[in-house]
C-alpha cells in the first residue's frame, strides 16, 4: 500500500522532457511539476536537515490543486451523506493532512522515474478529465499506468481521485474507511485519522 501511494502520488510532480500540454488539465500537472521540483533543488541542502520543512512546499504548491471536498464526499460515500456538518469538516481536514503527510514522505522519495504523458481522456458526461501517464522506474523497462481524475471547481482544474495500475486512490481509501465506520462511528474515524496524523512527523536522520 505504501510504495503503491509513493508512487501514484509523486507521479503529479515529475516534469517530463516530452510533455507536451495539449489540455488545460494536464498544464496544471507541468506547470506544478517545474514549481516543486525548482523548490526542491533549491532547498535540497535545507530538506536534508530539516525534513518536516517539507510539508510547506506541499501546502504551497501541490494542495491547491486538488478538491479536498468532492474526494472527501466521494471516499465516505453514503457515510458523507449521514455526517453532521462538524463531521464532514473535520473529517475533510484529517483527510488533507493524511494526503500531505503521504505527499511529503513520497516527495522526499523522488529519484527521477521516467514519466511518459498519455493523450487526456475525456468523459462527455460529465466534466471529468483523466491526465494519464506512464511511469518507468530506473532500470526496468516495466511502466506502471498512473492516471490523474480532474475537474473544473470554481473555474480551476482540480484533481479529485488518482489511480495506480488501475487501482483507485479514492476506492482504497473508501473501503478501509467504510470498515472503520462500521467499527466505531465517524467520530472514531476521525479520531484514529487524528492519532495517526499526529504520529507521522518527518525527522531528519
Amino acid at each position: 500500500m505504501k510504495s503503491i501511494l509513493n508512487l501514484l502520488l509523486t507521479t503529479m510532480l515529475l516534469l517530463p522532457v516530452s510533455l507536451v500540454a495539449a489540455h488545460p488539465a494536464q498544464d496544471v500537472v507541468k506547470t506544478t511539476a517545474d514549481q516543486v521540483l525548482d523548490k526542491l533543488a533549491v532547498e535540497q541542502e535545507l530538506l536534508e536537515a530539516e525534513p518536516d520543512r517539507i510539508y510547506g512546499l506541499v501546502q504551497e504548491y501541490i494542495l491547491p490543486h486538488f478538491d479536498f471536498v468532492s474526494m472527501s464526499r466521494w471516499v465516505l460515500g453514503r457515510n458523507w451523506r449521514d455526517a453532521t456538518e462538524a463531521q464532514r469538516k473535520e473529517f475533510a481536514e484529517e483527510f488533507q493532512t493524511l494526503l500531505v503527510r503521504t505527499y511529503a514522505k513520497a516527495l522526499l522519495e523522488y529519484s527521477e522515474q521516467e514519466i511518459d504523458y498519455q493523450s487526456v481522456r475525456e468523459d462527455r458526461d460529465s466534466n471529468l478529465v483523466t491526465v494519464r501517464t506512464e511511469v518507468k522506474q530506473g532500470g526496468s523497462s516495466q511502466t506502471i499506468p498512473i492516471n490523474y481524475t480532474m475537474h473544473t471547481a470554481d473555474g480551476e482544474w482540480k484533481v479529485v481521485d488518482v489511480s495506480v495500475n488501475g487501482v483507485s486512490l479514492v476506492s482504497t481509501y473508501r473501503g478501509s474507511f467504510a470498515s472503520e465506520v462500521r467499527r466505531s462511528g465517524v467520530d472514531g474515524l476521525i479520531k484514529r485519522m487524528s492519532e495517526r496524523n499526529a504520529g507521522s512527523r518527518l525527522t531528519a536522520d
